[in-house]
This record gives C-alpha cells, structure tokens and sequence, in this order.
C-alpha cells in the first residue's frame, strides 16, 4: 500500500530455555500476527526487554541463572519496563506456584502444557489489560514473606558461589604469579651467562672485524649480546609486573640523587639504539633535595618513562624533563611533542599487556618511533613508583599524528625523612 504505514505488529518477548516450546508458541502466536522475540536465560531476558520494549512479556519461571521470578521483580523495578504485562508460562503447577508468580510481579499464570486453541485469547487477553490476584489478604501477606525468604536464601547461595569462585581464582592467579617468577628466574641464569660470555669475547682484541662490519665475528658477537641483553629485559619486565601483582616487590632503600639518575638513563636510552634526531633538555633537578628508594628500581621506572616518550615522538621532537620540590614531594614532568595519548587511553596505558599501537606494525625496539613492545614497561613503572609511595599520571590533549600535541608524565615521589 502505497503512501500508507504499514501497522506495528504487536511484540512479545518469549523467556524460556526448551527450544521445543519457543517453536511451538512462536508457530502460534506468529499465524495470529504476532511478532515473538525469545530470550534463553534471564539475564538475556532483561536485555533485550531494554531493547526491545515488547507489549507483553511471557515467562518461563524454571529457567537457568535468575530464575522467572527474579527476572519478573527486576524487570517490574526498571522504570520504562514496569507496565508491560508478564504472564507466567509454566510447568510448575504444584499448590502456590500462581500465587508465588503473582507476588513476583507476573499479571496472570499459563500451566503448561498450553492449549494451542486457547492460548492465543489467553494471551489476548492480558494485551487487554486483564490482571489475575492473590484471592485473600492473608495469602498475599504469607507469599509475600516465603518469597523474601526465598529471595534471601538464593542471595547467600549466590554469595557463597561468588566467594568460592573467587577464592580459587586467587589461588589460581598465586599458582600463576610464583610460576612466572620461577620461569623467569630460570630463564636469567642461561642469559646472563650468554650475555657475559659475549662481553668477554668482544673484549678480545683478537676477534676480527668491527661491530660496523655486516657478517664479520665481532659483528655477529656483538649483536648476539644486544639481543640477549634485550631478551634480559623482557624476562625482567616479566618478573616486575608479577612481583608487583603479589605485592612482593622488595626495595633496596638508599638516599638517591634523582639529577645524575635521569642523566644516566638519558645516556644510556640514546646510546643503545639507532640514532634518534630528537633534542633532549633536563631542567632543575640538580636542585632538588634527596629521596630515599631503591635507585635501581627508580633508574628503570624512569627508563620506562622516557622510552616510551621517545617512542612516540617522531624526528624533530623534543623530550623536556623537568624538576621541582612541592611541599614534601618531588615532582619530576617528562614533557614530549609527541603523537600525544587519546583522552580515553590515558589511564589503559598503564595497564598489563596495553599496545597504543597496532600489534599488526608491532617491532622489537624501544627507540624506534612507534617501536613495539609487550605493553608492560608504564606497568612496572606505576608499580615501582606507587611502591615508592609516589604516584605517576599522564596528561594530553589527544591523538594526533599532524598536529603533534605531545604527552607530559608526571612522576610524584615523597621526599626524605628529616
């Protein structure tokens, strides 16, 4: 019909888990026009119920996770759900069943199984507006209270459920943690043993070539010890993140200069990769006061930091750090003109295992612009530094590879004890 709106089919939402009786009632209410929508469990049932909006919701009571009289009080306490009529549709037809559906919020009781021949008036019949009740005052009050009861006595079920799971998942994440630990150690001793090896050959005068020259000995020597050395760190990250998740990171507290720390993080950053044409500036921290931590802790937290500044800013960039006392603390910024962080990411980047970048473009390198990584180096620095008793943060205005808004960290760490 043209120009003409076609009616809206009227829209019942069917709650039941037997795929049989969702063929069988949708095959009947359908040849009458109507338009069924199923839901398997309850909590699917309250979801699409938000969605949808149907005119009548029919419910199966025994059904898996909340049961229809849970899913009956939560969907009659949901303001723009509470007057769609539910009706019951059930098996349990035992004495108070229809009075416990009724006092759970369902407008009227259907036993099954239904009658093919009744049961589209039936449901007509609620779409109009037809309401069933508890005969008596004194019923109403005695299944009111059962159903408390029962209400309760599922809510400690739940609960108890939720405290096991919990407790086997603690112990399953300890049986990870001290795994990870293990494995990791296991896997520094052999690499620390290659890595000195490698050192003592490359200090052997009588190891040909250069580390310039492509294919010749102290060329291949010295790249095996800079991917060892590389491996090291990912086994050290590794062993940080699941100290840090135990809460086991044990710190060798000392006073520490933080003005000579960053220069010799900078030092080493910029000497350890393929040359980076960015301009570095360090400002103020030769003035600040002492800190007590563990300076090889702090020293990576650092690295961490500043790496990952230099990672996403390109060619031409510039990498500020600065310092400055602030009442009991030091305040350290590490400011770059960088690609800058997406408002939403800005507190996911400190996540485990959290890339910015596309995994797909991922590349081994801590320097490179954009390099790749596992996502753990800003990880194990919120947790050195908050075990510091410190707190880190970024702040950006956004993403932007054109408009380089950049990133600024800012890294607090409590002074001394006088």
């Amino acid at each position: 019909m043209d120009g003409e709106t076609r009616p809206r089919r009227t829209k019942i939402l069917y709650v039941e888990d037997d795929p049989s009786s969702v063929v069988l009632v949708r095959r009947v209410l359908e040849s009458e026009g109507y338009q069924v929508i199923a839901a398997e469990d309850g909590l699917s049932a309250i979801e699409i119920a938000k969605r949808e909006k149907p005119d009548l919701i029919l419910m199966d009571i025994n059904i898996s996770g909340l049961d229809g009289y849970e899913v009956t009080t939560k969907i009659r306490n949901i303001p723009e759900l509470s007057s769609i009529p539910i009706v019951a549709v059930t098996a349990a037809t035992l004495k108070g069943d229809r009075e416990r559906a009724l006092i759970a919020g369902c407008d009227g009781y259907i036993p099954k199984p239904i009658d093919v021949d009744r049961f589209p008036y039936q449901v007509q019949a609620f779409l109009l507006g037809m309401k069933e009740e508890v005969e008596s005052v004194e019923e109403k009050i005695e299944y009111l209270a059962e159903y408390s009861r029962k209400l309760v006595d599922r809510l400690e079920e739940k609960i108890r459920e939720l405290e096991a799971a919990h407790a086997e998942l603690q112990r399953i994440d300890k049986m990870k943690t001290d795994f990870v630990i293990l494995a990791s150690h296991e896997l520094r001793t052999p690499l620390t043993a290659i890595y000195g090896y490698a050192q003592i050959l490359l200090s052997n005068s009588d190891i040909p070539g250069s580390a310039d020259e492509v294919g010749s000995p102290r060329f291949i020597i010295d790249k095996m010890a800079e991917a060892t050395r590389r491996l090291g760190q990912v086994v050290g990250d590794i062993i940080n993140v699941s100290l840090i998740d135990a809460d086991k990171l044990d710190l060798a507290t000392e006073p520490i200069f933080l003005d000579p720390l960053v220069r010799n993080v900078l030092r080493n950053i910029t000497g350890m990769g393929p040359e980076r044409k960015l301009t570095f500036e360090v400002e103020g921290l030769e003035n600040l006061p002492v800190v007590m931590g563990d300076s090889q802790r702090l020293y990576q937290a650092l690295w961490n930091v500043i790496s990952n500044s230099i990672k996403y800013t390109p060619d031409g960039g510039r990498i500020r750090i600065t310092g400055r006392q602030i009442e009991d603390t030091v305040h350290i910024a590490i400011q770059d003109t960088g690609v800058g962080i997406p408002p939403e990411e800005r507190e996911r980047i400190f996540d485990r295992f959290y890339v910015l970048e596309d995994t797909a473009l991922h590349r081994s390198s801590k320097t490179a612009f954009k390099g790749g990584g596992l996502g753990l180096g800003l990880t194990v620095a919120r947790g050195i530094i908050e075990a510091h008793g410190g707190k880190i943060w970024v702040e950006s205005e956004g993403y932007d590879e054109e408009r380089l808004p950049g990133s600024t960290f800012h890294v607090l760490l409590p002074l001394a004890e006088q």
